[in-house]
């Protein structure tokens, strides 16, 4: 049994993570129907998405739409949250639904654009969508909450960490936000004396890197960490890391925060391994995904740190994770897991609240703002896991290390 690190959250633990990522099969909407069969459409059209609903409804059925960027530069987070969706519809419709009615799950590409993201929600009011699952990234879920907001349709968030994403009452999510995220990760490396001498590479374009590297900052004081360097890049810079990695070494780093995605993380590690720097690189949930990045070596990420609410290699997560390769043909990563959450969720609080499919969105989802904060789950992400009226989640993160190519709780 591996030893799990766990550290508190909220008012009721001393901190708190977020998650906000697993490339799983193709881009297409499926659409669960009765006794969970499926069809399946091309992902973004209304044509061929109203030709899958005609065929496969099931009388009765709640109507779940999911939106991710299922292609582009994140989809490995987009067809992540797609594929725990459809496993976890599939196990509920297979168990015989939740409080007897089946479900259906309808994914639409945003490419991890906002104004796509909009669309995607248009696309699936026009379907009939009662309840959102996303959108899976920051930006494009503040832009949908402030559209579901106004439609009063509900929405949980698997991985959107912004703060800003679970403004409106009728958004929760299953991830932690940034700034929790942010000072879980310096009390973390504080506690454990990883380093006394930190330095940060984070993205300035984006709320996530920029969210999380905030709060962390300021709790690094707190846990006695020097910040070295403090160096930013942005989406059109993201290619080339010399001048910060030149800093961060120059100053004797102990150890290197990335508060990033895998992508960039990928490209850090490998271009400091060039430079022959090799501190402590600690990173977040968005690194989540770097030992999948095609032609990576990933003996370059051994040893990297981060805080990650799920591994495939826990035994709480076995079953779902050979569900989950057989599936969609690869193991799943966070993202995946708490999009399975969100989903276990959302029949827990049907079965709450007494909703039936023949209620429209904005009844449900009065219903449903209620029952989330009176129902609790025991999820891949987290036991016991509840929420308060804020939308946030109240469950215990983890660490993970990155030891002979694979994320070792610890």
């Amino acid at each position: 049994m591996k030893k799990l690190i766990t550290l508190g959250l909220t008012a009721a633990m001393i901190a708190s993570l977020t998650a906000c990522g697993g490339n799983g099969g193709d881009s297409g909407s499926t659409t669960a129907a009765a006794g969970g069969e499926t069809t399946t459409a091309a992902a973004g059209s209304a044509e061929t998405t109203a030709a899958a609903d005609n065929q496969g409804t099931a009388e009765g059925a709640f109507k779940i739409g999911v939106i991710g960027p299922l292609t582009g530069g994140a989809a490995a987070y987009g067809n992540a949250v797609k594929n725990g969706a459809d496993l976890a519809v599939k196990e509920i419709n297979a168990a015989g639904g939740a409080a007897g009615y089946m479900l259906e799950v309808n994914p639409q590409d945003d490419e991890h654009d906002a104004q796509k993201s909009v669309n995607a929600y248009n696309t699936l009011k026009d379907w009939g969508a009662q309840m959102i699952v996303g959108s899976t990234t920051s930006g494009p879920c503040i832009a949908v909450a402030a559209e579901t907001a106004n439609d009063n349709m509900f929405q949980i968030t698997p991985s959107g960490s912004a703060v800003e994403c679970v403004g409106p009452e009728n958004v929760f999510r299953v991830c932690f936000s940034d700034p929790d995220q942010g000072m879980a990760a310096a009390k973390y490396i504080g506690e454990n004396k990883l380093a006394t001498t930190v330095a940060i590479i984070y993205d300035s374009s984006t709320e996530y890197s920029s969210g999380i590297r905030e709060a962390f900052m300021k709790e690094a004081g707190n846990q006695g960490l020097e910040i070295v360097a403090d160096e930013a890049f942005t989406a059109d810079t993201a290619t080339d890391f010399s001048v910060q990695l030149d800093k961060a070494k120059e100053a004797n780093a102990e150890l290197v925060f990335l508060p990033i995605y895998y992508q960039e993380a990928s490209i850090i590690l490998k271009q400091a391994s060039d430079k022959e720097f090799a501190p402590i690189f600690f990173g977040v949930d968005g690194m989540d995904g770097i030992l999948s990045v095609k032609n990576f070596d990933t003996s370059l990420a051994e040893g990297v740190m981060l805080l990650t609410p799920f591994s495939s290699t826990e035994e709480s997560s076995q079953k779902f994770t050979s569900d989950y390769v057989a599936a969609y043909g690869e193991e799943p990563n966070q993202f995946a897991a708490d999009s399975y959450d969100a989903v276990y969720a959302l029949k827990a609080a049907i079965e709450k609240s007494g909703v039936t499919p023949d209620m429209d969105a904005s009844a449900i989802c009065d219903a449903l703002k209620t029952a989330m904060t009176e129902i609790s789950i025991d999820g891949l992400t987290g036991a016991n896991m509840s929420w308060n009226a804020a939308g946030e989640p109240d469950k215990e993160p983890k660490a993970a290390k990155i030891v002979n190519g694979a994320y070792e709780m610890q």
